[in-house]
């Protein structure tokens, strides 16, 4: 199907005099490349007898992209590229917020996208934007072009929004939402496995020994006990009184960290987190104190911890649980072992025992063919993948031995890098905690 000028008039709700480069961009993409090749010649001609005869450097850019696309050899970042040069198409990151695609826009989204591609052809009409050289790549230009667009964002509108701030709220509260329903959908997996592995005591008698060293620990400066409050978002006087409350509070903090490092000291107590078997470890040497050149070039240990521990989403913390809970008392806990559990764990097996009780696994079957190895947000999927690779299993290692040194401190697990019964009974708990505040 050929376009011709008057339907991509007709598209843009504009007189061909009036069309601009974006206009005649879009109706372009939404023909087969080919068609839209054989197109161009009568477009060109309808907009120049309309006197908008756009520039040579725009139909020359038209006609190469096309070609890209027809040979199979552009990529997303190619089109969206060419569409932005076109001088009133809004670039697709301006400072942290990306645009969806309009299918994707919600109402928020669309109108101030809408007013920003209105703002941009204001701009284009007095001159201060030349597509010719957005089109060319020049940098400069670039440059300019996005400054512009954040300079909008970041400016009152009329009824007193602020663009980039509204969309960065709604987009925090769309996030909050989809971690609200993650923290559903992987607690009701957790309960399930609690419910096979039966009854789980509460050993008293260690939670008194793991509790009194806690206080101990809280008690005076650096590792572990100030690492673990820092964890918690509390101070040593705000902690539980109850020995079980104290304990899967720190628990709970160690899956889902509330604290904020801020003080020099903490960042000094946080040095300990790499060495936390090294018995020898002096802290408040004088020669070494927050301060120094090098530790300003770096960033504290106690923000590293916490980075790498929120690094670990639902699966991760799901297969850990699992193979813990199943395994019981005894069952290997350290980082390389926590790792291998994430690699190994399998949650559709799972979820095809449950449906062979619902009959439902042939549909599941076909939907995990249809799907590929891609979620719906176009990143990979570790649940199809069917494995980890050996560098990401090291990479999630490295993010678990924060957690291992602190679960020993915690007496969640020994000193062989074993489950304890007080993490057999604790670490669930607290993984329950943490998904459900």
């Amino acid at each position: 199907m050929e376009l011709e000028a008057d339907h991509v008039a007709e598209l843009s709700g504009r007189p061909l005099g009036e069309l601009k480069r974006r206009d005649v961009a879009i109706a372009l993409l939404s023909v087969p490349s080919q068609d839209a090749l054989a197109s161009l010649p009568g477009i060109r001609r309808g907009l120049l007898a309309a006197g908008n005869p756009l520039s040579a450097a725009f139909w020359g850019s038209a006609e190469a992209i096309l070609h890209k696309i027809a040979d199979h050899e552009a990529t997303f970042g190619d089109v969206h590229g060419w569409l932005e040069a076109t001088g009133t198409e809004p670039t697709g990151i301006i400072g942290l917020h990306v645009w969806e695609e309009p299918s994707e826009r919600s109402p928020l989204q669309e109108e101030m996208h809408a007013r920003l591609v209105s703002y941009l052809e204001e701009r284009l009409m007095t001159g201060e934007t030349d597509p010719d050289r957005l089109v060319t790549g020049d940098a400069e230009a670039r440059r300019d072009y996005l400054a512009l667009q954040e300079r909008w964002m970041t400016s009152a509108l009329p009824d007193g929004r602020v663009p980039m701030t509204v969309l960065l709220d709604e987009q925090d509260e769309a996030f909050l939402a989809d971690w609200a329903a993650a923290d559903a959908e992987a607690l009701s997996a957790l309960r399930s496995v609690l419910g096979s592995a039966g009854e789980r005591p509460l050993p008293a008698a260690e939670l008194r020994v793991a509790a009194a060293r806690l206080r101990a620990d809280i008690a005076r400066p650096g590792w572990p006990g100030q690492m673990l409050v820092s964890f918690s978002g509390r101070n040593a006087d705000s902690l539980p009184a109850d020995d079980a409350e104290l304990w899967l509070t720190l628990a709970t903090s160690v899956a889902s960290p509330q604290g904020d490092p801020l003080s020099e000291e903490d960042k000094e107590f946080a040095r300990a987190m790499e060495w936390a078997e090294d018995e020898d470890l002096d802290f408040g040497d004088p020669g070494e104190g927050p301060g120094d050149d090098e530790d300003d070039e770096e960033p504290d240990e106690m923000s590293a911890a916490m980075a790498a521990v929120c690094a670990l989403d639902h699966f991760d913390w799901l297969a850990v649980m699992s193979a813990l809970v199943t395994g019981g008392p005894g069952t290997p806990a350290s980082a390389a072992d926590l790792a291998r559990y994430v690699r190994d764990f399998d949650l559709d097996e799972e979820d095809d025992e449950d449906e062979e009780e619902t009959g439902d696994g042939d549909e599941e079957e076909e939907d995990d063919e249809a799907g590929g190895e891609f979620d719906s947000n176009g990143f990979v999927d570790f649940e199809d993948v069917g494995g980890l690779d050996e560098l990401d299993e090291l990479s999630i290692e490295g993010l678990f031995l924060h957690v291992t040194a602190m679960w020993s401190v915690l007496g969640a697990i020994d000193e062989d890098d074993r489950l304890t019964p007080l993490g057999w009974w604790g670490l669930p708990e607290a993984m329950q905690r943490a998904w459900t505040e």
